[in-house]
């Protein structure tokens, strides 16, 4: 499993500055349907059996825990084979994410929505059940600021000082799940100098999202807390929106309550599809 993708790629402001090794897979221009994940080849009975197992035990958990509330499964304790196993039956979903920080993680959905693969270079590997795993937000409040400083605009900047501005009160204004406050770029006349000097101020953030559900969304965490850059391309790799989002995380990127329940009813055929093997 340590080698599954995180495609994704450093673009315009807002992006991060670290992670120009990871290659871009081009997105698709419509939104992408359910598939089941590969089949297990069946090379040891036994490790099938234990990951069927293993499965079924992670559905009863799911059911048995509020969505949202805390839900996470170490597997570095199953055997490599049954491991193995697991990740095929598990394969990979619509969304991924980058940590960067002195603990690096990479974040994987699984094809059931709301289950999230974690890897560390310092060696976690985990099973998370959650809208996000909350080592994403808990990195970008860690490393964030409620105010930053602001210097002057250059001499080409138009929107940009006001928007900055508006930005910096709703940080500072936020409170406990009030609602999103977005700023839509698109919508304004935005230079080179204005999108550079927000750039500039806003900084850049440790956690890089990639949602290929409708098209490609980015979204990149800035400096300022619980503030987001999220930019969505079409099939062309064209800029088509352009906002900036005062939130806990942006609405693109967590799974959803339904979604969530879906997964675990889902799981369960999958899982009676694996036992007729």
């Amino acid at each position: 499993m340590k080698d599954f993708p995180i495609p994704v790629l450093s673009i315009g402001p807002g992006s991060q500055a670290d992670d120009e090794a990871v290659d871009f897979i081009g997105s698709p221009g419509e939104m992408n349907a359910y598939l089941p994940p590969r089949r297990p080849e069946v090379a040891d009975p036994a490790a099938h059996a234990a990951a069927i197992a293993w499965l079924e035990a992670l559905r009863e958990r799911m059911v048995a825990t509020r969505f949202g509330a805390p839900l996470s499964l170490d597997m570095r304790e199953l055997p490599d084979s049954v491991r193995a196993v697991v990740n095929e039956a598990l394969g990979q979903g619509e969304v991924s994410a980058t940590v960067a920080g002195a603990a690096p993680l990479r974040i994987q959905e699984t094809v059931f929505a709301g289950l999230w693969r974690v890897l560390g270079e310092d060696g976690v590997d985990r099973l998370d059940a959650a809208p996000m795993p909350a080592a994403v937000v808990a990195a970008c409040r860690a490393r964030a600021a409620r105010s930053l400083p602001v210097s002057p605009p250059p001499a080409g900047a138009m929107n940009a000082p006001a928007v900055l501005r508006e930005l910096l009160d709703a940080a500072a204004r936020r409170g406990e799940g009030d609602p999103a406050h977005i700023v839509n770029l698109t919508l304004l006349p935005m230079t080179p100098d204005d999108l550079a000097y927000l750039s500039a101020s806003l900084g850049v953030g440790p956690v890089v999202i990639l949602s290929r559900g409708y098209g490609n969304c980015r979204i990149s965490s800035t400096a300022l807390r619980d503030t987001w850059w999220v930019q969505y391309f079409n099939s062309s790799d064209s800029l088509i929106l352009n906002t900036l989002e005062v939130t806990d995380l942006p609405d693109v990127a967590p799974a959803a309550a339904e979604d969530y329940a879906d997964s675990i009813v889902r799981l369960a055929e999958w899982i009676e599809a694996l036992r007729e093997e």
